[in-house]
């Protein structure tokens, strides 16, 4: 009531200088409110992601898949641009046509001229810095950008790792050892300065902070940041990449090997009570959970087990992990499961699950958590035919869960799919074999599509890539918005005026005539299902919020003061 006081009282004073300057100025119009209950739909309209490996030629050096889904027909532009060091970047490509998934071959960057290869070195030596060869910018508009996923491949067409948007805050957690070489990328596709910093936390602590570890990445430009010394002797490490202005793509590469591929190694979820890690599949080997403390607490870490049986937790307690440490937990229980693991604890925390495989020089193949798919989730790159096969496995940590699961190859519509309909009992999880007709099995990649239906329970998703036999990448089937629904906001000026003229008029009615029955209040909720909102926080790419939304929902009502975030735009629709 207070607030509304407040508020009524500037509204007094807003409308009053107005007032006096109606003869000086053109008259102003205020638009009517979107009537209670109602709720407006914006369509995406633009996006912006990067990819470190594109250009970089070698054993890193491919084309990508890049695939989207528009809510309806229409017009839109891609716009791809190779970066090159001491240059703006060079516009390549084509534009892919929207509601399709397009391999877009990726010519090789000029090498860096040896005299920038290390232009400065950081934290009193330790970390070499320097322009990198290679990156790709994808920029898309209008129908191009709805519902968009873009992925790297490497030299022989396999998937690496998702093109990330932009932010300002990104954590990487996994294995260390002497033996590989750790690089950090940091990629800016703005068009201002970005500064950065790095800091490190490993199983002995907090070895860098970011205090000593700034770095100013122009714009269009990307540089490397070689990890060895900093982690060395650590058996486990986090890496967590700040900006103070502007923003980055950063991206991190461990190899045992600079002759080997290695893996990029995937983001985490944004540092939260609860993280949903999906993907788990069978087979020989160990399974290790990496888990970073980013706070002064110690954690208190449980570990729940979502799999085709049920749920259960393997380690049968809460295991303690110090405040500013990283951690690795041996459970060597998962071997002959497939699923998800739900990590609890009573402080933030980010985590990363090790399995067996990964492409040649990797440590493993690694599971982060992507968010509660909701509305759609796209991945555009999924090995077929000749070059492997795919699993998809979906989880519903609480309530049972019904989505459908759609299959395109390269050229074909993504819209209007008729997909398999999967249901996934209450906590439990399944595994999905993604086949396409017999007539198209030689196509080495397709793009899915995966749609929770109408009243489904949360539902977590993970595409399992094998080549070979052995599992090579593991992806967190994100959610990728074609349209963001938003609803009206009672607290809104439009509506807190309609309501004070409403008080006035019943205030001053007659005593005899019969007061009407209130209309019930439109409250707006703030957040939503899933972490950090309705949608997980796209700060470092892990739902394609295409910056619609930083909190609102795809097509699901949400609170019209949703911020609009720097990534895209959006129109009503």
């Amino acid at each position: 009531m207070a607030n509304r006081v407040i508020l009524a009282g500037l509204v007094v004073v807003v409308l009053a200088a107005l007032y006096g300057l109606v003869g000086v100025l053109k008259p102003i119009t205020i638009s009517a409110a979107t009537p209670a209950g109602q709720s407006t739909k914006l369509g995406v309209t633009s996006d912006l992601v990067g990819c470190p490996a594109p250009g970089s030629a070698g054993v890193t050096g491919g084309p990508i898949a890049i695939a989207n889904l528009p809510a309806r027909a229409g017009v839109g532009q891609t716009i791809m641009t190779r970066l090159d060091a001491g240059t703006a970047g060079t516009v390549i490509g084509t534009t892919p046509r929207p509601g399709q998934v397009t391999v877009v071959p990726i010519k090789p960057s000029p090498p860096v001229p040896k005299k920038l290869d290390v232009t400065t070195k950081m934290a009193d030596g330790a970390v070499p810095t320097g322009p990198a060869r290679g990156g790709l910018i994808i920029s898309a508009t209008g129908a191009n950008a709805q519902g968009l996923d873009v992925e790297q491949l490497g030299p022989g067409g396999q998937p690496t790792a998702r093109c990330e948007q932009p932010g300002s805050d990104f954590w990487f957690v996994g294995p260390g050892s002497p033996k590989y070489h750790i690089e950090i990328y940091l990629m800016n596709i703005d068009d201002q300065p970005a500064d950065a910093a790095v800091s490190v936390q490993t199983d002995s602590g907090q070895t860098l902070g970011a205090q000593d570890s700034g770095i100013v990445v122009p714009p269009h430009s990307m540089v490397v940041q070689t990890m060895d010394k900093m982690v060395r002797a650590a058996k486990a490490f986090a890496f967590h990449v700040t900006t103070s202005t502007g923003r980055v793509v950063a991206a991190l590469r461990e190899t045992n090997s600079l002759s080997k591929e290695g893996t990029w190694l995937p983001p985490t979820e944004t540092p939260a009570t609860t993280q949903v890690l999906t993907g788990l599949s069978a087979g020989p080997g160990t399974r290790e959970l990496y888990v970073t403390v980013p706070g002064n607490v110690a954690a208190q870490v449980k570990v729940t087990v979502v799999t085709q049986r049920g749920s259960y937790q393997p380690t049968g307690g809460s295991e303690p992990v110090l405040g500013h440490q990283t951690t690795g937990l041996s459970i060597p229980s998962l071997i002959n499961l497939t699923g998800s693991i739900e990590v609890t604890a009573n402080v933030p925390i980010a985590a990363v699950l090790e399995m067996p495989g990964g492409p040649s020089g990797a440590p493993g193949s690694f599971i982060t958590g992507g968010g509660q798919i909701v509305g759609q989730g796209v991945v555009a790159a999924n090995t077929s035919g000749k070059v492997g096969t795919c699993d998809l496995v979906l989880s519903a940590p609480g309530a049972a869960a019904n989505v459908s699961v759609a299959l395109a190859a390269p050229g074909e519509a993504l819209t209007g799919l008729n997909g398999q309909i999967v249901n996934i009992k209450a906590k439990a999880a399944v595994q999905v074999k993604l086949v396409l007709p017999k007539h198209a099995r030689q196509v080495p990649l397709i793009a899915i599509v995966v749609t929770p239906l109408s009243g489904s329970g949360p539902v977590y998703g993970g595409r399992v890539a094998v080549i070979r036999g052995s599992i090579q990448t593991v992806i967190p089937v994100i959610t990728s918005p074609s349209s963001i629904r938003l609803g009206q906001v009672s607290e809104s000026l439009l509506t807190v005026l309609g309501n004070l003229s409403a008080a006035a008029k019943i205030q001053h009615r007659p005593k005899a005539q019969p007061r009407p029955k209130a209309s019930p209040r439109v409250v707006a909720r703030a957040g939503g299902e899933g972490r950090a909102g309705a949608m997980p926080e796209a700060s470092h790419g892990r739902s394609r919020s295409s910056d619609v939304s930083r909190g609102a929902s795809p097509d699901r009502p949400e609170p019209a003061q949703a911020v609009a975030g720097p990534r895209s735009s959006a129109e009503a629709r």
